[in-house]
């Protein structure tokens, strides 16, 4: 059998901003597009996500989560996917 005593145990304090999130009980679906969407309805259902993010007590830190950990789709901490590659891609470019 595992000895799993030596583990380390959840690093709960490293995720605990997201309870404070203003996007909490939100449908998810605002903040995440559907198969295919594209034009004026993605616009705007971006345009109300970030509507919620920018009253959100904790956008700064939800936004430094979706850079470090490259999170692939979805509006947040303000910024739509396209704009978290277009920032991590300046910042690469800037520094090579």
């Amino acid at each position: 059998m595992t000895d799993i005593s030596r583990l380390p145990g959840p690093q709960s304090d490293l995720w605990e901003w997201q309870l404070q999130g203003a996007c909490r009980g939100k449908d998810t679906e605002l903040f995440f597009h559907p198969e295919g969407e594209r034009g004026p309805s993605r616009s705007n259902r971006e345009a109300a996500a970030k509507s919620v993010c920018a009253a959100c007590p904790v956008r700064l830190q939800c936004r430094a989560h979706a850079l470090a950990s490259h999170e692939p789709y979805g509006v947040w901490g303000g910024l739509s996917e396209h704009e978290r590659e277009a920032l991590v891609g300046s910042v690469q470019a800037a520094a090579s």
